[in-house]
């Protein structure tokens, strides 16, 4: 059995092109609708430029034949020159329209696709997060979106420039010089498909070579940081022999990467530059009979060299594209999903009265990931307003589960939560959400100033609720004793401060909130004594005239509460006072004196 299991890395599928996946790719079109008229204009400027530069090969051949006294047209070196001014002109402000329009387009549409498939991650349902990993969701919104980002501000038209260059530059070269052309269409065609499928094979060769060289990187890197674990159990030759094996694996795909880019080498010296060299052998056989001028053989050997360019350059453009069809098929698939709140539609939270009666009729639940596993089997629960509760019981037992049901982050499976005998289904979400306010065992502050985290429970609060919610919540001292007091940055996720004063900030925005409903999920268990009392003391303050749901790790904080339920197997197995259940012989005085216990 493996000691440590390697790191895989798995790729992005690609998608085919098929008709339907080129159906759905088109989609992404959908983006850019409000910004069509610059794309289109945008796609016309770049068929206009691509003509214009196709003519600078025809003017190059014509100066050779001025000079020489063979050209068609009865023009000087000095007015060609200015004509050639002229086009650079052209060209560039073409160009430069062009930049401006697709810029709009790209910039303007990736923003939307931005504000949207955020949006729309905010608005899904917690179950939807539990599904998907935040690595994955991170990626498509930035990776992907980027993606999409590239194809319509680059990829796209440089794509279209190409195929452009290509049947405009073969059309001229038929034009031009028909028998020579030939030649040409005859060799560089089957020359720069070989090398394109060389070159896929190379890129393979590389990826494999990077993929091993990051696997190599991670054993090195875990290893490392794990150092006292390899000293502690002996095993530095174990780690090296490891590190020593990847490192061959390493070279050994190396020599063979090595020895296919050797290859490509010859291949482009002796068939690339080989059929170049025969086309213009022949164009030199031609121009010494008679056939062609100079000028013509200088013009079309430029068209032959930009239309190999632009074979080579499909050849890269073609990943890129298909990688925009991936990404576009997957921020659809986000933005496909019924979000739990509708933003466009309800924008505003409206002020709604709720006293706080909360009753569970029988209540069965299990979480959608784990749909064998049921969590709570017929709960039944009644909380008068302003009522203060506790909910103790074994680990896994669905403690946290029933604050998460009232707070709708899941749908029931059986049964009905009410509040003041109506549903919690019947109200707005998040009108309803708004009465309540959560303080989680594991606080999670914003990285920006205290202000803002406080502000955070309600926005458009006046200086003097933000310092008299910092009083409340025996944040003020510790508030004063930073330089920048209530603009003192905290760090991600609040690093900068302790656990109790991260709690009391947490605390802090739930007065700041004043919900009808309070929250407390194990909220002082990972403090210590002198840390817990403080925020037990403003714990206290905030839970005054408001009905309280605690869930209880440590028995001392609910000694006082008006009702304790204990939880176990899924259901409520007993139910009463700390005095009253402290007098049985059940399981909250079995739970008591195993925490008193262990103190």
């Amino acid at each position: 059995m493996s000691r440590r299991r390697n790191k895989e890395y798995d790729d992005a599928p690609k998608p085919k092109l098929t008709q339907e996946s080129i159906k759905e790719a088109m989609k992404a079109f959908e983006f850019i609708r409000p910004y069509r008229w610059s794309f289109f204009g945008g796609m016309f400027l770049l068929f206009l430029s691509s003509l214009v530069f196709m003519i600078f090969p025809r003017i190059i051949g014509e100066l050779v034949d001025i000079a020489q006294g063979n050209s068609q047209f009865n023009l000087t070196l000095k007015e060609m020159g200015l004509w050639m001014v002229g086009i650079l002109l052209v060209q560039g402000v073409v160009s430069y329209v062009r930049v401006l329009l697709f810029a709009n387009v790209s910039e303007k549409g990736i923003a939307d696709v931005r504000k949207s498939l955020y949006q729309k991650l905010v608005s899904l349902p917690i179950s939807f997060f539990e599904e998907n990993k935040l690595g994955d969701l991170i990626s498509r919104l930035t990776g992907d979106v980027e993606k999409l980002h590239s194809a319509f501000s680059i990829t796209l038209a440089e794509f279209f420039r190409q195929v452009i260059i290509i049947v405009v530059g073969i059309g001229l070269l038929i034009f031009t010089a028909p028998r020579l052309s030939l030649v040409m269409l005859l060799t560089i065609p089957v020359v720069a498909l070989s090398a394109v499928f060389f070159g896929k094979y190379i890129r393979k060769l590389s990826k494999e070579r990077q993929k091993k060289l990051a696997e190599s990187n991670a054993l090195a890197s875990e290893s490392i940081q794990n150092i006292q674990v390899v000293k502690a159990f002996v095993n530095e030759l174990f780690e090296v022999n490891r590190y020593f094996k990847t490192i061959s694996d390493v070279v050994k795909i190396s020599i063979s990467y090595a020895k296919g880019r050797a290859l490509f080498a010859v291949f482009i010296i002796i068939i690339m530059f080989g059929a170049l060299f025969f086309i213009l052998w022949q164009g030199a056989m031609m121009l010494q009979a008679g056939d062609i001028t100079a000028g013509q053989l200088v013009s079309f050997v430029t068209y032959t060299f930009i239309i190999v360019a632009s074979f080579a350059s499909l050849a890269n453009f073609g990943p890129e594209l298909l990688g925009a069809m991936g990404a576009t098929e997957r921020v659809r698939q986000i933005l496909a999903q019924e979000g739990e709140i509708d933003l466009d539609a309800n924008p505003e939270v409206k002020p709604i009265k709720i006293e706080g009666n909360i009753r569970y009729e029988n209540v069965h639940f299990h979480y959608p990931t784990r749909t064998d596993v049921p969590v709570l089997k017929g709960i039944n629960l009644e909380i008068k307003a302003g009522q203060k509760v506790a909910l103790v019981g074994p680990s896994g037992v669905g403690k946290s589960t029933v604050v998460q049901l009232l707070l709708r982050f899941y749908d029931l499976i059986e049964g009905d939560i009410k509040v003041d005998g109506k549903s919690i289904y019947d109200f707005n979400l998040r009108d309803f959400r708004n009465n309540l306010a959560l303080v989680p065992q594991e606080v999670i502050l914003f990285g920006g100033t205290i202000r803002e985290n406080i502000l955070y429970g309600k926005a458009d609060a006046t200086e003097e609720e933000v310092i008299q919610a910092a009083h409340q919540s025996n944040s003020w001292e510790f508030i004063q004793s930073f330089p920048d007091g209530l603009n003192t940055v905290i760090g991600e996720r609040g690093v900068k401060l302790s656990g109790g004063q991260r709690q009391r900030i947490a605390i802090a925005r739930a007065i700041l909130k004043n919900p009808a409903i309070l929250l407390l999920d194990e909220a002082t268990s990972s403090l210590d004594s002198e840390s817990e009392k403080v925020v037990q003391d403003a714990l206290e303050k905030l839970m005054e005239g408001r009905t309280s749901i605690i869930i209880a790790h440590r028995f001392t904080t609910i000694r006082e509460v008006d009702c304790i339920y204990v939880l176990d197997g899924g259901k409520v197995v007993e139910k009463g006072t700390h005095e009253e259940l402290t007098l049985l012989d059940g399981k909250y005085n079995s739970l008591a004196n195993m925490q008193f216990e262990n103190i």
